[in-house]
């Protein structure tokens, strides 16, 4: 338990942002998720089309701090790369 009203208040500032990132998170994820169903379906205009939109949340959970850039990098490039394989 925290001791000094500083420490309360980054206790309160930390549960917020634990509960913002985890949400911000899963949102990625379903980007994500659409993605590859899609790619799954061959439906490669609605991949390209839901990719951009993946790709600009992982941009800005990079730029957040919310995830590793070279994470953000890395399913991208994979995404990309599953999407270019299609026929």
């Amino acid at each position: 338990m925290a001791n000094s009203a500083q420490a309360t208040k980054r206790a309160r500032q930390a549960e917020k942002n634990r509960i913002h990132n985890v949400a911000m998170r899963s949102d990625m994820r379903t980007a994500v998720k659409k993605v590859l169903a899609e790619i799954e379906t061959g439906n490669k205009d609605k991949a390209n089309e839901l990719f951009r939109v993946a790709q600009s949340k992982l941009d800005g959970m990079a730029r957040k701090g919310i995830i590793h850039k070279n994470k953000a990098a890395r399913f991208k490039s994979r995404i990309n790369a599953r999407i270019k394989a299609m026929a």
